[in-house]
């Protein structure tokens, strides 16, 4: 299974996130999304499981969830746009890792993109970065993951430079 991942496009969608998706089978993006317009594109594309940001509005609030666990070709995955710091994380992230156990939680709010094993907690973080143009960040980031048999068989950093 191949997964594209992205966060905090706030409002814009790059068309090359199309074409460097264009193979996956699902995409999850870890909130704010910034219009109705950017999450109907990418479920008009592909399967598309997302969570709201702090930046959405109430439309995007009434179609996706704040939280969200799913499995992944026998993966536990939790998604939620603002974690928290890596290791640590926010009081409710840090209960509901401990209520669900997932392998993989994946984030966004930093615009800073973030893969690493979490030790304590026993889980992949990864929080893609922006694929927006709001915000300090100076490149956009995409993350590709294959999945195979409940294990993270590679995960691909994408840069949409200028």
């Amino acid at each position: 299974m191949t997964i594209g991942v992205l966060s905090d496009t706030h409002g814009f969608l790059d068309h090359r996130v199309f074409s460097h998706f264009e193979k996956c089978d699902e995409i999850w993006h870890a909130g704010d999304i910034g219009s109705l317009q950017v999450l109907d594109a990418l479920q008009n594309f592909k399967p598309t499981r997302a969570v709201f940001g702090n930046i959405d509005g109430r439309d995007i609030r009434s179609r996706i969830p704040e939280f969200s666990y799913f499995m992944a070709d026998g993966m536990k995955v939790f998604m939620t746009h603002i974690a928290g710091k890596f290791g640590t994380y926010n009081a409710d992230v840090r209960a509901k890792i401990h209520e669900h156990q997932p392998h993989v939680l994946v984030c966004g709010h930093s615009h800073i993109l973030k893969i690493a094993y979490d030790h304590s907690n026993h889980l992949l973080y990864l929080n893609p970065g922006a694929a927006g143009k709001q915000g300090f960040h100076k490149v956009q980031t995409l993350v590709r993951l294959r999945i195979v048999q409940a294990s993270i068989q590679g995960a691909e950093v994408i840069e949409l430079s200028n």
